[in-house]
């Protein structure tokens, strides 16, 4: 004989299933067809996860493609950096950066983040310094958010870790202008300060990259209840804040 469903049962039953409606619709993507039609589907991964795991999927693409494009401008402005690599054009040279996770430049010598990005304005570094710089703040932000391409429930990112890599930018874009060679020319063009002409792309694109990571940064420190330790520094003596290294 079955037993009599209790008061009790019926009441977890009932929460069981409220929280099933609440969390179906986040879990069902709509797009449209291309006759125009909408359809939805359903994707059982987006259960296990919240509204701000959706943002930082996104955020890291973001960040990701706009330090490429930043790549992508020093390239241009740069050609003799990716020559020498011995490669045959700028679009092999980001395409090796694209795989930086498991093709790290030989000539780093195993150096990452900002220890990798300070050889770029080294004057007696022979190398690529394109790639050097872009990959020590490729894996920076990698570091930030901790190796992972995309974020579920139980991930936990460190606030302090997005603020340090936007400080970090802002010490790269002042080392683009200020590091020169003996000659006195820039070891890297970047914006073009000429008495005609000016041309501040790059500043803007790395503004919208650390504006980007500061967002972030005020996100997790509200989510985590915790504050963010500002840092007073000088551009012109500054090394690189610690970013895969903090606990």
């Amino acid at each position: 004989m079955r037993g009599r469903i209790t008061a009790s049962s019926r009441r977890r039953l009932l929460r069981a299933a409220l929280a099933v409606v609440c969390i179906l619709p986040a879990a069902c993507a709509t797009r449209r067809s291309a006759d125009g039609r909408e359809e939805t589907s359903f994707d059982p991964k987006y259960l296990v996860k919240s509204d701000i795991d959706r943002v930082l999927d996104v955020s890291r693409e973001l960040v990701m493609a706009g330090l490429m494009r930043i790549a992508d401008k020093l390239y241009r402005r740069n050609p003799r950096e990716w020559k020498k690599a011995n490669l045959p054009g700028s679009d092999a040279a980001l395409l090796r950066l694209a795989r930086y996770r498991n093709e790290a430049p030989a000539d780093l010598a195993g150096r990452q983040e900002g220890a990798a990005a300070l050889q770029a304005f080294n004057p007696d570094y022979a190398h690529d310094r394109v790639a050097a710089l872009m990959y020590g703040l490729l894996t920076m932000i990698d570091a930030a958010y901790e190796h992972k391409d995309e974020f579920f429930l139980l991930d936990s990112l460190d606030a302090q870790k997005f603020y340090n890599c936007a400080r970090n930018l802002e010490i790269a874009v002042w080392k683009l202008s200020a590091s020169r060679d003996a000659a006195g020319e820039p070891l890297l063009y970047s914006n073009e300060m000429g008495e005609t002409s000016r041309n501040l792309s790059f500043e803007r694109t790395f503004g919208g990259v650390i504006d980007h990571l500061d967002f972030i940064s005020r996100i997790l420190a509200d989510k985590n209840g915790r504050t963010v330790t500002k840092v007073t520094h000088s551009l012109a003596t500054s090394l690189f804040l610690p970013v895969g290294m903090l606990k």
